[in-house]
């Protein structure tokens, strides 16, 4: 029995009409792509084999989580912290999704310019009481595709990209913070780290800092010091484990004079332990806020007294080669290292800028 016209739902004969015109396209659609894929046959290609190789392809996220599982060997962990940050809050949110055979280097300058936009940006918490501010920037970006590169790097070197596409792609250019203390501030901050210790700030982080002057160490050299690194009577560090691997550096008599000072606890084997003997004390920066309060050097970080105490050699007239000695620079290999600080410019070098940097944060 028909249902007369004007008993039908309104539109149905549209809806009708709308279904009928979609199985028609999808039809067409179907029969375009078995046509096609009869074209591809004849040609002696297998369409089947071909989608399923597609399907196969690694996507970024992928090919990170084996880079980081099997690519990172000879890495650091702090190193890690930061490529694991820019893996999960740069990488895989933008071009995660994004098959290794459709990687182009239009793809990745993309990238770079949507990290450098501030895309990425963002306030995540990252625990009970934790956050991670991630801003983006030029200078994230930059950063953000070098370790692109070096991922790719690895996917070349495994057999799973032809080539690079990192390569030959233009980066902002990484302007680093070469902040450094002129002579005028090395005495401001001499007198905050008098004040300071005057009114009870941790000694362990005061002498930290004190170290991070003399020595133009990185913080987690000396924060993670052991007794048994220390040669005072050839008057060196022996870093079995720094940033840069195994590294020998001159200890001035200045810097022997703070290390010598210490406290040694029975049993201990870290210089500066926390409250648990065998884990090293952390509580550097919370002494640096407080230094930076009394006195005006905000903005500067701990890392900038490393640049410090290279500002201070180049000003006593050491040569750079010699610097890179002082601060256990990558470029020379430690038995070299070792041998070039029994020389007089070396000697002579690290002697100046501890005296000179003695005189600011002396008692």
């Amino acid at each position: 029995m028909s249902i007369p016209a004007w008993n039908r739902p309104q539109g149905s004969d549209a809806a009708n009409d709308h279904r009928r015109s979609r199985f028609t396209l999808d039809g067409r659609d179907r029969a375009k792509r078995s046509t096609q894929d009869l074209g591809m046959a004849a040609q002696g290609a297998d369409p089947a084999k071909e989608k399923q190789d597609a399907k196969a392809v690694l996507t970024i996220t992928e090919l990170c989580d084996d880079y980081l599982l099997s690519g990172v060997a000879t890495k650091k962990a702090s190193t890690l912290v930061s490529d694991r940050g820019r893996i999960e809050r740069h990488i895989k949110p933008l071009i995660g999704h994004v098959r290794l055979t459709d990687v182009s280097k239009a793809t990745v300058t993309r990238f770079m310019q949507d990290v450098a936009m501030g895309k990425t940006a963002k306030d995540v918490k990252t625990g009970h009481r934790g956050r991670a501010i991630v801003t983006g920037g030029k200078g994230t970006a930059s950063r953000t595709v070098g370790l692109l590169g070096g991922i790719f790097t690895y996917a070349v070197e495994a057999g799973l990209m032809s080539e690079n596409p990192v390569r030959g792609v233009k980066r902002y250019k990484d302007k680093k913070n070469l902040r450094f203390l002129n002579y005028e501030e090395l005495i401001q901050l001499g007198e905050a780290l008098r004040e300071v210790e005057a009114n009870g700030a941790n000694p362990q982080g005061v002498s930290i800092i004190r170290l991070l002057i003399l020595t133009g160490c990185r913080k987690g050299e000396i924060e993670n010091l052991r007794w048994q690194d220390v040669d005072f009577d050839l008057g060196f560090l022996r870093l079995p484990d720094s940033k840069t691997g195994q590294t020998i550096r001159p200890l001035n008599r200045a810097a022997r004079a703070v290390l010598a000072s210490l406290p040694r606890y029975q049993g201990g084997e870290l210089v500066f332990p926390s409250q648990k003997p065998d884990r090293p004390y952390v509580g550097t920066p919370k002494v640096w806020l407080a230094v930076r309060a009394s006195c005006e050097l905000s903005g500067v970080r701990l890392h900038d007294l490393r640049h410090s105490f290279a500002s201070v050699a180049v000003s006593e007239g050491s040569s750079l080669p010699v610097i890179g000695v002082l601060l256990g620079h990558k470029d020379a290999a430690t038995t070299a290292q070792y041998a070039h600080l029994h020389d007089d410019p070396v000697r002579g070098a690290v002697e100046k800028v501890g005296e000179r940097l003695a005189d600011f944060i002396r008692d």
